[in-house]
């Protein structure tokens, strides 16, 4: 799990205090490769600091079991198990990040699948040395991928992977999952006054004094668009989408997404926003659109009051386009 460090720039976020500022206090730390900043409301000073050290110890904790990056974390101990035939004891917190990636795996038809480990690392290494995969290394990798091939049992937490040379990439739902923790334990320490924000993604807890939200932008597609203020309490807002990871080559612009089902990253620039009641639903959800597109992945928030999702792409002459489903065009609007 991992980020540009750009990707703190898909949000602007303002803060539009009526108290006094002692209130209000924010706070930063480099954690899953990425910056989480906090910023809370609080009666003093020592209960903000307790509160957001909790959080951000959560969050530390979370990131040894769940990053792709660290050798010896439970998601890499389990990859490497992969194809021995041996079943794992996992932990509540990987066996319940899993269980949610299943289910939306069998949604999407593999369109988001966190198997495809094996895909985003040959792509990684692509960004990082400027140079496309090989296609028969991709080929290979491909391989490797398919939600059906983890077995897991989340009753009683254990999982295995069926199929030597797969690999568990978390990178579309860890972060989510992340933010919504720190802002719970937020909440278990009594400040409920609170927004968490990384990498693009923002859950907040409740509206600020005599605020109805936070006030949030979400950046357009674009040099010239401009940002869209909205306000958000109580639920979260992802962002997906290659604006800041991507790699050019020979006038192709390759996302840092991968399509799972293909092995191969995106290359059609799109920019996923999407509204709902938690950060691993709309982290997941908007990595999932991203692959999918709009006429898809709309079919993932229809019918459900709390989700909304927007796409800006371009069309076929480069101009920028939108597509919004009902509950986002209805959401409201801080500028308003």
């Amino acid at each position: 799990m991992n980020s540009n460090p750009a990707a703190k720039f898909l949000f602007a976020l303002f803060f539009l205090a009526t108290t006094g500022q002692a209130e209000r206090h924010e706070f930063s730390r480099p954690l899953m490769g990425m910056t989480f900043r906090i910023v809370v409301h609080a009666d003093d000073a020592g209960l903000a600091k307790r509160a957001v050290q909790a959080a951000f110890d959560r969050v530390a904790a979370l990131n040894r079991i769940m990053s792709d990056y660290d050798p010896e974390s439970e998601l890499n101990r389990l990859s490497n198990l992969a194809g021995s035939g041996k079943s794992a004891r996992i932990s509540k917190e990987l066996c319940a990040v899993l269980d949610r990636a299943q289910k939306l795996a069998n949604d999407t038809g593999g369109a988001f699948d966190v198997t495809a480990g094996a895909s985003v690392q040959h792509w990684r290494r692509a960004r990082r040395l400027k140079r496309l995969p090989p296609e028969q290394v991709l080929d290979t990798a491909l391989k490797t991928v398919g939600f059906r091939r983890l077995n897991l049992d989340a009753k009683n937490c254990t999982a295995e992977l069926a199929k030597p040379g797969m690999r568990l990439d978390l990178g579309g739902i860890a972060k989510g999952h992340a933010l919504d923790e720190a802002l719970a334990a937020l909440k278990r320490q009594g400040v409920r006054k609170a927004l968490v924000s990384a990498g693009g993604d923002i859950v907040a807890g409740s509206a600020p004094p005599g605020k109805k939200g936070w006030r949030v932008a979400l950046i357009g597609l674009g040099e010239k668009a401009e940002p869209e203020l909205l306000w958000l309490a109580n639920a979260a807002v992802a962002t997906s989408g290659d604006l800041f990871q991507f790699l050019e080559i020979d006038g192709t612009r390759y996302s840092h997404i991968v399509d799972p089902r293909t092995g191969r990253a995106l290359t059609e620039q799109r920019l996923v926003h999407v509204i709902a009641p938690d950060g691993i639903t709309a982290d997941s959800v908007a990595t999932a659109i991203s692959v999918l597109g709009p006429s898809d992945g709309f079919g993932l928030v229809k019918g459900d009051k709390r989700l909304g999702a927007r796409v800006a792409f371009r069309g076929a002459l480069g101009q920028v386009q939108l597509a919004e489903s009902p509950v986002f065009r209805a959401w409201p609007r801080a500028g308003e």
